[in-house]
Formats: structure tokens, C-alpha cells, sequence
């Protein structure tokens, strides 16, 4: 078994620690606290597209590790890398192991969509902060009740527009919620093969 020297322990940098925990708590917030279609729902769902976005723009102009050049996705590399788990090879990358790039951006495809279906379901943020569920219906059904002759065929037309968005959102954020399990599994996985303190190159709190 070989085994290439270890760097000293590193961090990632602030912004891609602060936009992580900020987006998990997001996620958890919308799927654990919040009501589906509330002000608070939306609200959340916007912050979690700005937070997204900043860690974005960081994947161009932020440090070396945290650019998407730096952990680009590979299936040619993921495959590499379960050999090298396989045979007992540790090696040092300086950014997300091939696996662990495969992972993010998943993830990354996962929130995008969760969000463009979110805000195409929801429209304009809820400036008033009040519950935008039944606006969002109201508006809906009036719109597709222009061409019918009557409300409740409006009504039923608003609903089938709504239909495939509304599948595709939760079909999405149950993926998520799944690539988060095996995230997290990723994560002590490699803590125990490699030793190193994976989760503390994430901790939230200190250089």
C-alpha cells in the first residue's frame, strides 16, 4: 500500500465555508420548518438562489481550490479514484477529491433547478411578507381562466400548468435530500480511510 505525504491540515476559505452551512440551513429550513408555498417559503427559497449565486461567482474569481477548474467533474477521474480506494492508494488533492466534484456539482444541479421551478411557481419575492400560496393560485387560475368558460375550468387549467413545475420541484428536492445522505456518508467515509478532518476544513468558525 502507498501512501503520498499529507499537506498540513487546511480550511477552506471563508466564503465557500460561510455560503456551505448557509445553504444547508436553507435546505433544511424549507424542508423541515417552513410551509410549501409560504412567504417564509419563498423568502428562504430566494435567499438560498443569492447564496448559490455568490458561491457560483466564487467558482470564478475566488482562490485557486475553490474555482471550478480545480474540481472540474471527471467520470474518467471519479472511476480513477474508486480504484485508488480499492486498492489502498491515498493521494492529496487540493480541492475535492474526483468523487467529491461529481457530488457538488450534482448538488449544484439540484438547487438550480429547485430554485428556477421555485420562482417560476412563486413569481416576485413577497415584499410584503405576507403568505403568497393563494395569491399565487388566484393569479394562476385568472390567467388560464381567460380563454374558458368559466372559473372552475380556469381553475383546472391553472392547476395543469402548475402540475409539471410543481413534480419537477419535488422530484428535485427529494434528489437532493438523497445526495445530501450520501454527501454526508462521503464525508465520514473519507475522514476514516484517510484520517484526515474532512468536516473541519468546512468548520464554519476560524482560520
Amino acid at each position: 500500500m502507498t501512501e503520498t505525504p499529507s499537506p498540513a491540515r487546511r480550511r477552506w476559505d471563508p466564503i465557500v465555508r460561510i455560503t456551505h452551512w448557509s445553504i444547508a440551513l436553507a435546505v433544511l429550513a424549507n424542508a423541515l420548518v417552513t410551509e410549501e408555498g409560504s412567504g417564509p417559503h419563498i423568502w428562504v427559497g430566494y435567499g438560498l438562489a443569492a447564496i448559490l449565486g455568490l458561491r457560483l461567482l466564487w467558482g470564478l474569481v475566488g482562490p485557486a481550490e475553490a474555482r471550478f477548474s480545480a474540481f472540474w467533474p471527471s467520470p474518467h477521474k471519479a472511476l480513477s479514484h474508486l480504484r485508488d480506494i480499492r486498492a489502498g492508494r491515498k493521494e492529496h488533492h487540493s480541492s475535492h477529491n474526483p468523487l467529491g466534484a461529481l457530488m457538488v456539482y450534482a448538488i449544484w444541479g439540484c438547487l438550480l433547478t429547485i430554485i428556477g421551478t421555485g420562482i417560476a411557481m412563486a413569481g416576485p419575492p413577497p415584499w410584503d411578507g405576507s403568505e403568497r400560496e393563494a395569491e399565487h393560485r388566484t393569479i394562476a387560475t385568472a390567467t388560464q381562466g381567460e380563454d374558458a368558460e368559466g372559473e372552475e375550468e380556469g381553475g383546472e387549467a391553472g392547476e395543469a400548468e402548475e402540475g409539471p413545475l410543481g413534480e419537477i420541484h419535488e422530484t428535485a428536492a427529494n434528489l437532493l435530500y438523497l445526495l445530501i445522505l450520501l454527501h454526508i456518508g462521503g464525508v465520514i467515509f473519507e475522514t476514516r480511510r484517510s484520517g484526515k478532518q474532512v468536516l473541519m476544513a468546512m468548520a464554519p468558525l476560524g482560520r
